[in-house]
């Protein structure tokens, strides 16, 4: 059985209201693979385009998208993050975004996660495309989780 279809077959949000309050948290991760052209801007431990530093941009991005995720994700709770942590470190050819999301709540954190880290990627990519079109997203993964019924490690 789905959790997100009701008995009638039809799509449904998840009812929490009878699950406890935990602390929940979720870290996800990212890469993209940088081309020389892209590589060629870096500066010190960020790239500096016409736009702007793109790794600092990329993180406040990606803080926006997960506190936003239950506007982008059908039938994802809204939720009050406690925090949310970006980074992003240069892994030879590739960036490589980690976001690390905290909550009080009936609910977990692996979307917010995984939807910061994918926006911090995309905001990498966009700024990025008048150097080079040839950046490569992926390995966009949940790398653990805790609180709830099970906690999760990759």
């Amino acid at each position: 059985m789905f959790s997100h279809i009701d008995k009638q077959n039809q799509p449904t949000m998840v009812d929490v209201s009878g699950k406890a309050a935990t602390a929940r948290t979720a870290h996800a991760s990212a890469r993209i693979r940088l081309p020389a052209a892209v590589r060629d801007a870096i500066d010190g431990d960020d790239i500096q385009t016409k736009k702007g530093p793109v790794f600092q941009t990329a993180i406040i991005a990606g803080t926006m998208a997960a506190k936003r995720t239950h506007e982008l994700i059908p039938f994802c709770h809204p939720l009050g993050l406690e925090s949310c942590k970006i980074s992003i470190e240069l892994d030879g050819d590739a960036a490589v975004i980690d976001c690390r999301v905290r909550v009080h709540h009936k609910t977990g954190v692996e979307m917010e996660a995984l939807t910061g880290a994918s926006v911090a990627a995309l905001t990498i990519y966009d700024m990025c495309k008048a150097l080079s079109h040839d950046m490569v997203i992926g390995e966009v993964r949940l790398q653990s989780k805790t609180g709830g019924k099970s906690d999760y490690r990759a």
